[in-house]
């Protein structure tokens, strides 16, 4: 059997598959900490709709991940959780951060 991350290093050998995928991270890197805030505060998807004044179906499709969510529907759900958007711009690849602290 083939493990997880083995499939997933030999997919990404593809360069297509590699650029979708890298497409894609950033959509399910903030899908992935509004389910796991969710689930940490104990909250069905029913509930934070509620909060929201939306519907648990459009809860469920912020958290499927197939599309990248609204600011302000991040906002919306962020704030049902009683929490706050924290964004930072980061340097895309590793050498741009050790150019980054350098002096010119």
């Amino acid at each position: 059997m083939t493990s997880l991350a083995a499939l997933k290093s030999k997919l990404l050998t593809d360069p297509a598959v590699k650029a979708e995928y890298d497409r894609l991270g950033p959509i399910f890197s903030v899908v992935s900490e509004m389910v796991e805030a969710r689930q940490t505060a104990g909250l069905t998807q029913a509930e934070i709709a509620r909060r929201m004044g939306t519907t648990q179906s459009v809860v469920g499709r912020l958290e499927s991940g197939r599309h990248m969510p609204s600011f302000d529907m991040v906002s919306r759900y962020a704030a049902a959780l009683d929490r706050r958007i924290d964004i930072h711009l980061v340097p895309r690849h590793s050498a741009d951060v050790a150019l980054a602290g350098s002096p010119i």
